[in-house]
């Protein structure tokens, strides 16, 4: 038996363009259009339809909540934002507190307005004071009722796929774009806390805890050669740590974190065919060969990975908060034997004195999966997507026990 400590926040995540639907003036909106992807529509009507959710999330016995605001909602317009959409995320973060569930807020989840798309997006030098226009309009009259905010969610995936990759809008391939996107989320992220902080001593409520959440992968060399192990050090300071690293460097004596949100899904086997630095950032070892399951994307299922990666985040000396961990799959229960060995491995992580906050599976439905659209099953909750039925699945069942009594049996 694995006893978790009073207080633990239990609970899963969603974002906002993933569920509401019909956001749009977002930049995803008319790039669905324009690349010929499957579009998000009306998506799991969340918009409409969350206090049956949250409704869904009592009954899973969960305790906190991680959801988005959707910028394109509030800031439509350059300058013109609606008091309208701003009452609307009053209301969801109400309706949590009614429930007795904790709100962990996200202010940027990978959406933009479209206006901030077309004028330059996060490669614009007023990228981070715009961000925190928004972010000032909908902090303050929300603070009194949120304790947790993550300012920008999974930086390094949205720079990768958006200016790497270019699998994402706006589709750019260049490593100095993305270098330049990268300073300007961190920008915008210190200005973002700071603000916060700022709003909260302003209204004497105590201390906010403030984050981002950084999609963390476990690196593991193929051979324990020099190019293997140097491929694997590159990769953890370029994609784990590298942001975390950069935010603190902007004030040593402030690390303008509260915590580290942690996002965990999967490990990458490395295996750089020579020394070149695309090389070294890049090549991977063929799938067949890494001997792993996976799940419905092919990302390889790996526990451990979470415990490796919690023992390297000791070092920074911040609580954890696992903001994101989740499996897409057809298999309801290989979902639970997800679940059930990475809160294995985070206890275990915990016994070596790291201190992890709460636990938020993603995601709490079936949603809409941004370039890969409806066909990834994440969710604690299945949904219909012809009737917007939700279904709670075992594995949601047995998580919930979990959830009540903070012990992994």
């Amino acid at each position: 038996m694995i006893k978790f400590p009073p207080g633990f926040l239990w609970g899963a995540a969603t974002s906002a363009y993933q569920v509401e639907g019909d956001n749009r003036n977002s930049d995803w909106w008319q790039w669905e259009k324009d690349a010929g992807k499957e579009r998000s529509g009306p998506a799991c009507r969340h918009y409409e339809l969350y206090k049956r959710d949250f409704d869904l999330a009592v009954r899973l016995q969960h305790n906190a909540h991680r959801l988005s605001i959707e910028w394109s909602r509030i800031e439509p317009r350059e300058g013109k934002f609606s008091q309208k959409e701003l009452k609307h995320y009053l209301d969801v973060i109400l309706a949590l507190k009614k429930r007795n569930i904790e709100p962990v807020v996200t202010l940027h989840h990978f959406s933009n307005p479209a206006w901030f798309a077309r004028s330059g997006g996060w490669l614009d030098n007023r990228a981070a004071s715009r961000f925190l226009g928004f972010c000032e309009f909908v902090v303050r009259p929300l603070a009194k009722h949120v304790r947790y905010w993550i300012t920008i969610n999974e930086p390094t995936i949205y720079i990768s796929h958006a200016y790497i990759l270019g699998v994402w809008p706006p589709q750019v391939k260049s490593y100095i774009k993305a270098y330049i996107v990268e300073e300007h989320l961190a920008q915008a992220h210190v200005q973002a806390y700071d603000m916060i902080n700022k709003v909260y001593k302003e209204l004497n409520l105590g201390y906010p805890f403030v984050s981002i959440a950084q999609h963390l992968m476990d690196y593991i060399p193929h051979k324990k050669d020099l190019k293997n192990q140097l491929a694997v050090y590159l990769r953890d300071r370029l994609y784990n740590m590298g942001f975390l690293e950069r935010i603190i460097r902007y004030s040593p004596e402030r690390k303008h974190l509260d915590f580290i949100g942690l996002n965990y899904y999967s490990r990458q086997v490395v295996d750089p065919k020579k020394f070149g630095l695309e090389n070294l950032a890049m090549d991977v070892l063929d799938k067949k060969y890494t001997r792993c399951p996976t799940n419905s994307l092919g990302w390889a299922i790996y526990p451990k990975g979470i415990y490796d990666l919690l023992l390297e985040l000791k070092n920074y000396g911040l609580p954890v908060m696992i903001t994101e961990n989740g499996i897409c799959t057809e298999d309801d229960n290989q979902r639970w034997e997800f679940i059930y060995s990475h809160l294995s491995y985070i206890h275990r992580a915990m016994s070596k004195g790291v201190e992890v906050i709460g636990y938020l599976y993603w995601s709490l439905m079936d949603n809409f999966e941004w370039d890969k659209g409806f066909a990834p099953r994440f969710g604690l909750i299945k949904v219909d997507y012809a009737t917007l039925k939700r279904t709670l699945r075992r594995s949601a069942r047995k998580f919930a026990k979990v959830c009540k009594a903070g012990v992994l049996k």
